[in-house]
């Protein structure tokens, strides 16, 4: 179920420059006399800490996670496992590697998920098709009034191509238009930061990628534009629409949007890392800064990456999915999952709403992942009724091991446990 590697990182954003520290040091003075007392630096010895509870008929999951840390030195990971509603392991990682050190992790602590929002979005679609508020066939040319002058096959993308990715865009042809702030800036000359409309209206005057409906290109813009009907035809804010139709009835209340800088995180928020810097899209003052503090916007992420959540939290919600309920009826999801006009791939899986989609004897398996600076995120839904999320605090970049290795490494998991348990921690967690 492995989806794309990140091996070779996106540079997104204009004028990207890693920050890899090519200035050496300056030399010591050769006329200086070594000192009397040199400085003794101790060797700091990685240390892992955990929190919160593995059966032992799970311990696999947990070994599986400990390697996969240790071997990517990341410092803050969650892994929660569930199966047929039942919460049955929920942990929290923090690895110590160096300086500085990283806070305690709690099986609750929140990580921003990325693109594991996308699932959230089209649920919301959904629940709004389900209401009869909305169809899935309507073009998004008229429920948000974009004109069609650039490119009059804007027309043809309905709001169900945009759940598939088949609206249109093609990031590897033309740009992924949630990443190029500065660009946009300097085109439709507009201050930092710019926003959804300002996006919408660049992306707007300029011609699509390929046919609507022809063939399946991933589009975070596609998952933004999802994310402005919720808004118009619900006459809420994405947050608050989402939350109260969806996470409420599910049962969840810390979940969030996430913001773009680290002194507007939560409390029980996690911290970043990457090695890379950005120039500010935050502000005007041109700025370098870490890339994940500022270097994109989240509140522009926020329908096709910009949730905060903890794994509990997302294998908990990942039941929505399951069978019907108060959020989704049946109907509801067996659209999500149905397959494209395009067809299932010649790798025998298909995009749904929200979900990679694959047969698994006389059910499905559902998986995804999500991936921008500072953070990595894995879940998965399989037809035994597993389910299963990790999250992390770093992504792969430059000289890390593959991230995307998560996917066989956890499958490995659950395909050797010979009996689950019946314990719920449900009620532990919520």
């Amino acid at each position: 179920m492995a989806l794309l590697s990140r091996r070779n990182m996106l540079k997104v954003g204009a004028g990207f420059v890693p920050a890899l520290g090519l200035m050496p040091p300056s030399p010591r003075p050769t006329f200086l006399p070594p000192s009397p007392h040199p400085t003794v630096r101790p060797t700091l010895v990685p240390v892992m800490t955990v929190s919160g509870v593995v059966p032992a008929a799970l311990a696999v999951f947990d070994t599986a996670m400990k390697t996969f840390i240790t071997k990517r030195k990341i410092s803050c990971a969650q892994l929660a496992v569930a199966k047929k509603g039942k919460i049955l392991l929920a942990r929290g990682y923090r690895f110590r590697n160096g300086s500085p050190i990283p806070p305690p992790v709690a099986p609750t602590s929140l990580f921003r998920i990325a693109s594991l929002s996308k699932h959230i979005t089209s649920a919301a679609i959904m629940r709004l098709v389900q209401d009869g508020k909305l169809s899935l066939s309507a073009p998004v040319t008229t429920l948000l009034g974009l004109s069609a002058t650039a490119d009059p096959r804007l027309q043809q993308v309905t709001v169900l191509r945009l759940m598939q990715h088949l609206g249109g865009w093609n990031r590897d042809v033309s740009v992924d238009q949630l990443w190029i702030d500065h660009q946009i800036s300097a085109t439709l000359d507009v201050p930092l930061p710019i926003d959804h409309a300002d996006i919408i209206r660049y992306a707007t005057a300029r011609p699509l990628d390929f046919v609507p409906g022809s063939k399946m290109v991933y589009s975070n813009y596609g998952y933004m534009l999802l994310g402005r009907i919720i808004e118009k035809v619900s006459g809420l804010s994405y947050e608050s629409y989402v939350k109260q139709k969806l996470l409420a009835p599910a049962g969840i209340s810390r979940m969030r949007l996430g913001r773009s800088l680290k002194s507007e995180a939560v409390s029980t928020e996690v911290p970043y890392e990457s090695q890379y810097t950005a120039k500010s899209v935050v502000d005007e003052s041109g700025a370098t800064v870490p890339f994940p503090y500022g270097g994109f916007n989240m509140p522009n992420q926020d329908a096709n990456g910009g949730w905060l959540a903890s794994a509990v939290d997302m294998v908990k919600f990942a039941g929505v999915f399951d069978a019907a309920g108060p959020v989704l009826n049946a109907t509801s999801i067996a659209k999500l999952f149905a397959k494209p006009e395009t067809g299932i791939t010649s790798g025998g899986s298909w995009y749904g709403g929200g979900w990679y989609v694959r047969t698994s004897g006389s059910g499905i398996n559902t998986w995804h992942t999500g991936s921008m600076p500072g953070t990595f995120t894995f879940l998965a839904r399989l037809s035994s009724g597993v389910s299963y999320c990790a999250v992390f605090n770093r992504r792969e970049e430059t000289g890390s091991p593959d991230f995307d290795g998560i996917d066989p490494l956890l499958g490995k998991a659950a395909g050797a446990v010979t009996s689950w348990p019946t314990t719920d921690l449900t009620s532990n967690y919520f």
